[in-house]
């Protein structure tokens, strides 16, 4: 293999897979197929057309919700598979790299013995010292990125767990919160309404002298493509743990203001770090 390979080129195309997969979740033919589920056949006759009642909807609901669960459980198995397919890739690019690491040592071992007689100069000596480095360097930065996938799925069966464990608890009460690996959620008792976003606006510019880093106000075509009702919500690109992030969940949780904030990527909830102010969009 040749060992002139860029760690960042072939990383890159690695991941590639994956953030596509992150970025689109869930295929349109999972639109299509609740479409034509949802879709009712017409009746041959009026008069044997059932009068429409609350029970009917019932059923239908529940199985609306299994297919997401079922879509969520298939979405996490997918991002594993992906993030295990990427390790594979990576264990190669550092094999390739360790060979390179070897010839390396080789070649200074050999230039600091001629060094030493005299046969060559002292930049000829570092230069080969210097491509010991580099060459370990690239295995460094090879095992940071597996590393970065084991958490990745570390992180996403400990969601699962979590979740798994919510389902079977009782709802968060007013003024409770709920943490976990990856979120925040706290069940603020304020009446919340997306016209009141100007009173976390005004808050954040007095405190940090600069707007709000809103990035989705309301309804966004990622939440379409997900299924997340976040007409009365809005995303803010805050990480909750930094000291802006953690100002700005002070004055929610004093102001009884609901909110999730999620530390990292949560497939088919998540796209990244960020602050989401109002109720839950679902499941949690």
């Amino acid at each position: 293999m040749k060992e002139n390979i860029s760690a960042g080129s072939l990383a890159a195309s690695i991941c590639s897979p994956l953030l596509s997969f992150l970025m689109l979740v869930i295929p349109p033919a999972v639109a299509a197929q609740e479409k034509q589920v949802a879709a009712k056949p017409a009746a041959a006759k009026a008069k044997t057309v059932p009068a429409k009642t609350n029970p009917k909807k019932t059923p239908r609901t529940k199985a609306t919700q299994t297919r997401r669960t079922d879509q969520l459980t298939k979405l996490r198995e997918d991002f594993i598979k992906a993030t295990n397919e990427y390790k594979a890739s990576l264990e190669k690019l550092r094999a390739s790299y360790e060979v390179s690491v070897r010839k390396a040592e080789d070649r200074a071992n050999q230039t600091r013995q001629l060094f030493a007689q005299g046969l060559v100069s002292k930049n000829e000596f570092e230069a080969s010292e210097h491509a010991v480095a580099g060459a370990k360097d690239k295995v460094d930065e090879v095992d940071r990125r597996v590393a970065g996938a084991d958490t990745q799925i570390a992180d996403t069966l400990l969601e699962v767990e979590a979740e798994a464990k919510l389902a079977r608890s009782k709802p968060v009460p007013k003024g409770g919160m709920i943490r976990t690996a990856s979120f925040i959620r706290y069940n603020g008792g304020a009446l919340w309404a997306l016209a009141d976003a100007w009173k976390v606006q005004r808050f954040f510019l007095d405190a940090f002298k600069k707007p709000l880093p809103i990035a989705v106000f309301g309804q966004g075509a990622i939440h379409d493509r997900w299924r997340l009702d976040h007409h009365n919500a809005m995303d803010v690109s805050l990480h909750p743990d930094s000291a802006e992030g953690q100002a700005l969940l002070g004055f929610l949780r004093a102001n009884g203001i609901p909110f999730l904030a999620f530390r990292e990527a949560i497939p088919g909830t998540a796209t990244g770090p960020h602050i989401h102010i109002g109720r839950p969009s679902h499941r949690y």
